[in-house]
C-alpha cells in the first residue's frame, strides 16, 4: 500500500530571522515522516494590503503567496502573540491571500493553527483571533486540541524547536489535519 503524501504550505506570523514561529515550523517539516512534506512561505515581501493595487496588476509577492496556497492541500500557521491578537504581518498577508471573497484559494482550505508565546498562554488570545478571521475566509480550521505553546522561547536550542512532548502533540493534529484533506479528496465540497 503507497502513502500519498500530502503538500502542506507552513506560514509563519513572524518576519524576525530568529523566529520562535518559525522555528517550531522548521522542526515540525522535519518530523512529519510520511504523513505530508511541508515547505514554508516566508512573508518578508508581502506589502500592505491596499485594494488599489489589485486593480492595477497584483505585487509579484502576492501573486507567489495565492499560488503556494492553492497548490498547497492544506496550510500550517504558526503566529505569535502581539498585544492579545496575532501579527500585523500574519493579518496582512491574510487579507491579500483571501481575495476574491467567496472565490480566494483559501475557501475550503484545510487550516491547522498553532501559536507561541514567551508567556504561559501560549499565545491562546492571537489563535482565538486567528481562529475568527480564517473563518471570514472560509477556510476549514481543522478542531483538534489547541496547539499553545507556552515558554517558547526556553524550548527553541540551536534554532530547532526541542519540546518532545509537543512535537509528539502538532503531530497528532497534523493527523488531524491530513484526515481533513482526505475528506475533501474524497467528495464534493459545497
Amino acid at each position: 500500500m503507497t502513502t500519498v503524501a500530502y503538500r502542506l504550505l507552513g506560514i509563519s506570523g513572524s518576519l524576525r530571522s530568529q523566529s520562535t514561529n518559525t522555528a517550531v515550523l522548521k522542526t515540525l517539516s522535519t518530523r512529519l515522516d510520511n504523513r505530508a512534506s511541508m515547505s514554508l512561505f516566508p512573508l518578508n515581501d508581502i506589502p500592505l494590503y491596499n485594494s488599489d493595487l489589485e486593480q492595477e496588476s497584483l505585487p509579484a509577492s502576492v501573486v507567489m503567496l495565492k499560488e503556494q496556497i492553492s497548490k498547497a492541500d492544506g496550510l500550517i500557521i504558526c503566529s505569535p502573540e502581539y498585544n492579545y491578537g496575532t501579527s500585523g504581518v500574519l493579518k496582512n498577508a491574510l487579507d491579500w491571500a483571501s481575495r476574491p471573497g467567496f472565490q480566494s484559494p483559501l475557501k475550503n482550505k484545510p487550516v491547522l493553527i498553532m501559536t507561541s508565546s514567551p508567556g504561559v498562554l501560549g499565545g491562546v488570545r492571537a489563535q482565538a483571533q486567528l481562529r475568527e478571521t480564517l473563518s471570514a475566509t472560509l477556510s476549514r480550521v481543522v478542531y483538534s486540541p489547541q496547539i499553545v505553546i507556552a515558554g517558547v522561547n526556553q524550548k527553541i536550542h540551536d534554532g530547532r524547536f526541542v519540546d518532545e512532548i509537543t512535537i509528539e502533540f502538532m503531530l497528532a493534529a497534523v493527523d488531524h489535519l491530513v484526515t481533513e484533506i482526505r475528506m475533501l479528496a474524497s467528495g464534493p465540497v459545497s
